[in-house]
């Protein structure tokens, strides 16, 4: 990515409809035996929850990637082989990666602050037309209970700062199975949390990113690391770019935006 300030583009149209008031549900089709009991299971939305805008990115677009060691690059043979980075190739444009290695809502990362503080810090020059704020599985040992309060003050600064600009949010991918009740938590509240705004979001855990057929391909098991392999990276790249070219097409009820399963 540049390391000076890139030229202020001219952004053509960058969302299309408007929100339109709706009740969300998941329906999971496969056991998942790690996550909490039914009752309190991943859910898609608040009881208000909104429907997200359609996504429609300019060309050539500048995406602000926005998150934690996964998105820093973290155990890529070096950290600009990271999905962030190579996101931009996929979607024909580029990004301006901030990731802070142990950074989350809630707690400092290891060379870096709070989410909270590293808004604030985010340079003027960044001119985005797309935000995506990642994680964090750090937060999972932190207050469950002042986590909402937390995230939805981190996402009130983005907002402040970057008006207008369309938000997609990349939850937790589990860096271990089977999957932390606590890392199934964070999913579930930052899922309700962006549907009660009609935002996007991104569920690593629900859509089943990381299975046990594939850990070891994806996911540097090292001591001390488990973090996405150049591989794991390379599939997440993927993923997050189909996700963004899903979220330009059909109406969504799903909490990650995929078009509902049929059921048998």
């Amino acid at each position: 990515m540049p390391l000076h300030p890139p030229t202020r583009r001219r952004r053509t149209a960058l969302a299309i409809g408007g929100a339109v008031a709706v009740a969300l549900a998941v329906t999971l089709s496969i056991a998942r035996p790690w996550l909490p009991p039914a009752e309190t299971a991943p859910v898609a939305a608040a009881e208000s929850g909104l429907s997200p805008a359609a996504l429609a990115l300019p060309e050539d677009p500048e995406v602000l990637v926005f998150g934690d060691s996964w998105t820093y690059g973290s155990a890529a043979t070096v950290p600009t082989d990271g999905y962030a980075y190579r996101l931009a190739r996929l979607i024909a444009g580029d990004t301006v990666v901030r990731g802070v290695r142990g950074s989350g809502y809630q707690r400092p990362g290891v060379d870096g602050p709070d989410f909270l503080t590293r808004v604030a810090e985010l340079e003027t020059w960044i001119d985005p037309d797309l935000i995506i704020l990642q994680g964090s599985i750090n937060d999972r040992r932190s207050d469950a209970a002042a986590y909402p309060a937390a995230v939805n003050a981190v996402w009130d600064a983005v907002v402040a700062k970057y008006p207008g600009i369309p938000i997609v949010i990349l939850g937790p991918a589990p860096h271990e199975l089977p999957v932390g009740a606590s890392t199934a938590r964070i999913d579930r509240d930052l899922a309700g949390l962006a549907a009660a705004r009609g935002w996007w979001y991104i569920s690593p855990v629900q859509e089943d990113w990381i299975t046990e057929s594939n850990y070891l391909q994806l996911i540097d098991a090292g001591v001390g690391r488990k973090h996405p392999s150049d591989a794991g990276h390379a599939y997440l790249a993927d993923k997050v770019a189909a996700a963004l070219e899903r979220f330009g097409t059909a109406p969504v009820t799903a909490a990650d935006g995929a078009k509902p399963k049929p059921a048998k």
